[in-house]
């Protein structure tokens, strides 16, 4: 691992475990995927929003297992009986983006033009242990597009095939979106013989199957559901399908019922999946592939599904993720059928920068430092500093007359790569290029730096 990408890692990893802090190169890192992001995103036609940290824990808890990540709100002082155990009068900080947006739609659908597409990059904290890639508190970064009634199909495409595009903007190796459906796995599951009943409990078991694998998926379907042992063969060979010809992954998922009828949510959700796939074909080849084992953890996802993978670092799971969700958002008159997807920012931030797979060509924003001859003069590089900060080239005077050699270590040690030197008696200031060793005269209303030079960059490392 390069030096500065383990100094960055490790403060990433600071004392209070699960709330990483970058140093100042890893917050320019993190700054640079956020405006990318948002410049993608924009591109597309979606407005940016920000919501409340906090929700009612009713609602944080009502869809999905989430109840062991929520973190409660409270006050230290606390007036009696502020403390209710009505959860619906408690807070508890948001553990996604996804639960306070569909809030933020129902409280504003009189105020909102639908379809509604929103993006929205902000921190959320979850409870849960943390490790390599999981933190308590991080960034996620979700687009969405919500209708009123109803959402044609053709969004469940778009949404993935756009995130595919931000990630491909990133110095990041490539990312390919898998995709799923989730009428797909129930729909077979009903047609081989699974009750109603137990659909959720086998599409939680099965979504299992990289972390356990498939020997001890089988024995839980069988033991745990009470699915049969030839039930278990089947949901794991559907479980293998993957490819992304959409004619392919039809037959192969009706070759799996092993004779069995298609149920009419079966054949509902291939028609759903195999036009995504065609889709995605047309519009950017390569970025999406069927993966039939995918079917995301939480309940409230109604269709199609997705997962995301980083080439060369599968061990780190899922990159991005989201799926269709038609019941989530409601206001108790009108329903807001909708499908997005979530990047764990930080989730992201945390591999890439601990290997060393990006960097920045300066930590600091800083291009030119300017220099004082002594400190009767000061104004005049404040002089100076000013006119360049006017014309948007990023200043800092040096913060001592010292001699002119230990100006230069000060511009070195952090690396600002340019010196400027006030002219003395009369004479034109200069500025000096201090990797080079190259000094030119120079005129504050008129110098700019290489167009590379101006602001930090981000760039891909050697990791």
């Amino acid at each position: 691992m390069p030096p500065m990408a383990a100094a960055q890692a490790r403060a990433a990893m600071s004392s209070l475990s699960g709330f990483p802090e970058w140093l100042p190169a890893g917050r320019i890192i993190e700054q640079a995927f956020i405006d990318a992001l948002r410049t993608t995103f924009e591109l597309h036609g979606f407005a940016g929003i920000e919501t409340r940290a906090v929700e009612p824990l009713s609602q944080l808890t009502s869809k999905g297992e989430t109840s062991k990540e929520v973190y409660l709100l409270s006050r230290l002082q606390a007036e009696p009986g502020e403390l209710e155990a009505d959860p619906a009068k408690q807070l508890g900080l948001h553990f996604d983006l996804t639960v306070p947006f569909a809030r933020y739609v129902a409280d504003n659908a009189g105020l909102l033009t639908f379809p509604f597409k929103r993006y929205q990059i902000q921190k959320v904290w979850r409870g849960e242990r943390p490790q390599e890639g999981r933190f308590r508190e991080f960034i996620q970064a979700d687009i969405d597009i919500v209708g009123d009634g109803a959402l044609p199909l053709h969004n469940d495409a778009e949404i993935p095939l756009i995130m595919h595009e931000a990630l491909a903007g990133l110095p990041i190796p490539p990312v390919t979106i898998h995709v799923s459906n989730r009428k797909v796995a129930q729909g077979f599951y009903q047609s081989i013989g699974i009750q109603d009943a137990d659909l959720i409990e086998v599409l939680r078991v099965v979504d299992k199957l990289d972390k356990i694998g498939p020997r001890a998926v089988a024995a839980e379907l069988t033991e745990t559901v009470g699915a049969t042992a030839e039930q278990a063969e089947r949901a794991l060979a559907l479980a293998t399908i993957t490819g992304a010809e959409p004619e392919q992954v039809r037959g192969a998922v009706l070759e799996a019922l092993q004779g069995a009828q298609p149920s009419e949510l079966l054949d509902q959700g291939l028609d759903e999946l195999t036009t995504l796939l065609a889709t995605a074909a047309r519009r950017r080849p390569g970025a999406l592939i069927a993966d039939l084992k995918i079917a995301r953890g939480l309940d409230y996802y109604t269709g199609s599904v997705y997962e995301s993978f980083m080439a060369g670092h599968e061990d780190l799971g899922s990159v991005c993720s989201g799926g269709r969700y038609d019941s989530l958002v409601t206001n108790g008159k009108r329903s807001f059928p909708g499908v997005g997807i979530s990047i764990g920012v930080s989730r992201l931030l945390a591999r890439v920068i601990g290997q060393g797979l990006v960097s920045v060509t300066r930590p600091v924003a800083t291009c030119v430092l300017v220099a004082v001859s002594d400190e009767e003069h000061r104004a005049v590089s404040e002089a100076v500093s000013q006119a360049l900060r006017a014309r948007g080239i990023s200043a800092d005077v040096v913060p001592s007359a010292a001699k002119f050699g230990k100006q230069i270590r000060f511009a070195d040690k952090r690396s600002i790569p340019f010196v400027w030197f006030p002219g003395a008696d009369g004479e034109a200031d200069s500025v000096k290029d201090i990797r080079s060793g190259e000094q030119v005269e120079a005129d504050a209303a008129s110098w700019a730096p290489p167009q590379e030079d101006l602001v930090p960059r981000v760039i891909a490392g050697q990791g």
